[in-house]
């Protein structure tokens, strides 16, 4: 069963856009988990099947992972959030949010560690940030959607399709709860007209018109799944979300994950991410979740 709020189209770009305007971009990690290594860079050898199985059955060697979030700042259109999270109440009682099965992904939240208390410390209330885009609405990146009930939500129609009403949720990885609220969702349909190629990037839309912020279409990961290209003053800098998984499987040093929901076109977003570095090898690309990766960021990109 799907759930009962409808999004709204987004067909041109949103007010506030500024022409020439650049962003800055603030990484914030927001929780960890207790993810599976073998679930995310396919193990070598064979019965890969029976590797998954044994590690998400009889659990594997501790893999502590990151969960990212973004804090974009537009000179015009003010704060643009990218995924949300882990939800506060994790700290006390992951059940609750994350549900009793994926809770056993051990997910894990410091005092203050919630993107609610990041934004304070950086003088934002959760009711400031107008705009939220969410790379896609697996879980971990969905768990503190309820924390924003003013903000607009953008993300694509795919994904949107996918994660409400495609069947068996939870085992592709979606938690409806986090998301069926009578909140403000747009979905962007990069099959029709106002989308455009950027760079490498075949499909792209440019989310205020100015050029300061591209959302580009990466699917494979998950059905609907979108990076964020963010304009600085000198390079870019490109939420990657978990179009990979660790920086190694941009590079090719790393085998992809083993079980993407479309390979292909998993395959055919990272060549386009990859043909993007080596393009601008000054841009800064995030993996989704590598632990050796966002400890090396600075606090603040412009």
């Amino acid at each position: 069963m799907g759930i009962s709020v409808e999004p709204h189209p987004l067909h041109e770009p949103l007010a506030g856009g500024t022409r020439g305007a650049t962003v800055t971009v603030e990484p914030m990690v927001a929780g960890h988990c207790d993810f599976p290594r073998e679930m995310m860079v396919k193990p070598p050898g064979g019965f890969t099947s029976a590797k998954l199985l044994k590690a998400l059955v009889i659990g594997s060697k501790e893999n502590v992972i990151p969960i990212p979030a973004f804090l974009v700042r537009h000179p015009s259109a003010g704060a643009i959030l990218v995924d949300t999270g882990l939800h506060p109440s994790i700290a006390t009682d992951p059940k609750a949010n994350f549900g009793a099965l994926a809770a056993r992904g051990k997910p894990t939240l410091k005092p203050g560690e919630d993107v609610p208390s990041q934004l304070r410390r950086r003088g934002l209330e959760p009711s400031e940030v107008p705009i939220v885009v969410m790379t896609h609405l697996h879980l971990d990146h969905t768990s503190a959607i309820s924390e924003f009930p003013n903000s607009t939500f953008v993300l694509s129609e795919t994904e949107w399709r996918a994660a409400a009403h495609g069947s068996q949720p939870l085992l592709n990885g979606y938690r409806r709860a986090h998301f069926d609220f009578a909140f403000d969702y747009r979905t962007v349909d990069f099959d029709r007209g106002n989308i455009d190629s950027y760079a490498s990037f075949g499909r792209t839309f440019d989310l205020f018109g100015d050029g300061s912020i591209h959302l580009a279409y990466t699917p494979g990961h998950s059905p609907g799944h979108m990076s964020v290209v963010c304009r600085l003053q000198e390079h870019d800098f490109v939420i990657g979300g978990d179009a990979m998984y660790v920086l190694g499987q941009l590079d090719g040093s790393e085998p992809p994950p083993p079980r993407p929901h479309d390979a292909h076109n998993l395959r055919r977003s990272l060549q386009e991410l990859r043909l993007f570095r080596r393009q601008f090898p000054d841009a800064v690309i995030t993996p989704g979740h590598d632990p050796d990766f966002y400890p090396g960021l600075k606090q603040r990109y412009e």
